[in-house]
């Protein structure tokens, strides 16, 4: 069992040139990100626990209420085009309520995907807001019997292939498989994961991994972000 990280400690040290740098509002730099780096090969396996851990993630949309309710009007209030059906690139740009938004490559060094980082370094607000990522595996073959197993903090919403299969509610902290889905089918060649995290203050991060038939983490899948190099 991975023992649960305090996400408010910093990662180990990282190397500047291949962290996520980041310009704050300001024009002062606040990167690199500590846990987050830019992927640099077209495709990654998922670790040996069978995390996803590379992203592409909007920057955060302001947002408020953990509620089922509240989560449910957020995640259900179009903010920019097709946002449940685009596949995004790195780099691509999207305006809501008035203004431009990024969509940014990341890889993970943890089990986790820690958003505070990312918003922080970026010079983005941490507290009430919404994320969006998605990710795309690609599988040599199709694979069925499948669970989407994730944890998040705080709450989020999740799709395959644009089917929505699973969500989690309320101020909670990030759990190893604290929610996990109906058993599902991963089609041979490309399958989309998107989600919507929800936070309302404080540390916020989100994982996740596919379990197999046999509850065992998955693996012999890859993961891509579409042109990761399209940004200078």
């Amino acid at each position: 069992m991975i023992p649960l990280r305090n996400l408010l400690m910093p990662a180990l040290a990282l190397v500047a040139g291949s962290a996520l740098l980041a310009i704050a509002a300001d024009n002062t730099a606040r990167g690199p990100a500590p846990s987050l780096t830019r992927p640099d090969s077209a495709e990654k396996r998922p670790d040996a626990d069978g995390f996803l851990r590379r992203w592409l993630i909007l920057e955060p949309i302001r947002a408020s209420g953990l509620t089922d309710s509240a989560v449910r009007a957020a995640v259900n209030t179009e903010y920019f085009p097709n946002q449940l059906t685009s596949i995004p690139r790195d780099g691509d740009k999207v305006t809501v309520n008035g203004t431009e938004l990024t969509w940014r490559a990341v890889d993970t060094q943890e089990y986790n995907v820690n958003l505070y980082h990312f918003a922080y370094a970026l010079g983005k607000p941490t507290s009430n807001v919404l994320f969006w990522a998605v990710t795309i595996v690609h599988c040599p073959k199709e694979i069925s019997g499948v669970r989407l197993a994730i944890g998040s903090n705080a709450a989020s919403v999740w799709w395959v292939n644009g089917q929505e299969v699973i969500g989690i509610y309320g101020d909670r902290q990030c759990v190893i498989d604290d929610g996990v889905s109906k058993r599902l089918t991963l089609r041979k060649g490309p399958n989309i994961v998107r989600c919507a995290v929800i936070n309302g203050g404080g540390a916020t991060d989100f994982c996740a991994r596919f379990l197999d038939a046999e509850e065992k983490p998955l693996q012999g899948f890859t993961l891509s972000v579409g042109d990761i190099l399209r940004r200078p």
